[in-house]
């Protein structure tokens, strides 16, 4: 059965060919036709599908990077804006807080100085009512030195002299002294 099967694949007794047959010379006419009738059909399925394709692509591209660039100035353009605008109203609040700093520094000097003038006043009133007191006491103790001297000078002269001396006596006898000075 081996030998039967050997028996059917063996060739009918022509001589096969060598080489590759595309290689043959005698097919070149029918591999340039079908190689030009293939490369035409590429072209015109190029030329009419794909690169309309492919072109339509790239301008769509094209038509979205300058619009996503003309967005992009037209927001560097309102950025720069609403910088120029902050920076204004920045500028705006600062003057008014100088200015509120300003009016309440006035007002808290002003404030300041009716205090002080208030307080100098009382202090006036508290100095005057002071001294009024002082003279007052001065005076009452000026009067108290005379009679407590003449109180000593009878005490004195009762311890030394042995002798009584009245307060009317003894004071006459201070102020006789005062006068002598």
């Amino acid at each position: 059965m081996a030998a039967a099967t050997i028996e059917g694949t063996e060739s009918t007794g022509q001589p096969e060919e060598a080489g590759l047959p595309q290689m043959n010379p005698e097919h070149f006419a029918s591999q340039i036709f079908w190689l030009v009738i293939t490369f035409g059909l590429l072209f015109v399925l190029l030329s009419r599908v794909t690169l309309p394709k492919i072109a339509g692509s790239l301008a769509a591209r094209k038509n979205r990077i300058e619009g996503d660039l003309g967005a992009a100035e037209r927001s560097r353009k309102d950025a720069s804006q609403a910088l120029a605008d902050y920076e204004t109203a920045l500028g705006q609040a600062r003057g008014r807080a100088h200015a509120l700093a300003d009016e309440n520094r006035k007002r808290i000097v002003g404030e300041i100085e009716s205090l002080k003038s208030a307080a100098d006043a009382k202090a006036q009133e508290a100095m005057s009512k002071a001294e009024a007191r002082i003279t007052a006491e001065r005076t009452r103790a000026e009067g108290n030195i005379g009679t407590a001297a003449a109180e000593a000078a009878a005490s004195i002269v009762e311890r030394l002299l042995g002798v009584v001396v009245s307060n009317d006596e003894a004071a006459a006898a201070v102020d006789g002294g005062k006068k002598a000075r």
